[in-house]
């Protein structure tokens, strides 16, 4: 078995060291594209977050808007909830 050369242990000993920074490279890139993403995820939740809290808000409100409709005017109320079913059960018949 012959030895290897002092050339050989220099090329291989800078692969190496490529290989290593290459890695390092890899990881740092890595690293801050996980960062965005979390901080980009972080906004989504937060944006979710709220258009949930104003939809609950807004049905609450349209909620309250019709309690007092129906209370101050309860035979339309209970005209246009007729007309309403009367025509959820025509379209219903023709399908």
């Amino acid at each position: 078995m012959s030895k290897p050369a002092n050339g050989d242990h220099a090329t291989t000993d800078h692969l190496t060291e490529r290989a290593h920074e290459s890695v390092d490279q890899i990881a740092r890139t890595a690293g801050k594209a996980e960062e965005r993403i979390r901080k980009e995820a972080g906004t989504a939740e937060d944006l979710v977050r709220n258009a949930g809290q104003k939809t609950r808000e807004r049905s609450g409100e349209a909620l309250q808007s019709i309690s007092g409709f129906v209370r101050d005017n309860p035979l339309t109320s209970l005209g246009i909830a007729f007309a309403a079913g009367s025509l959820l059960s025509a379209l219903t018949r023709r399908s």
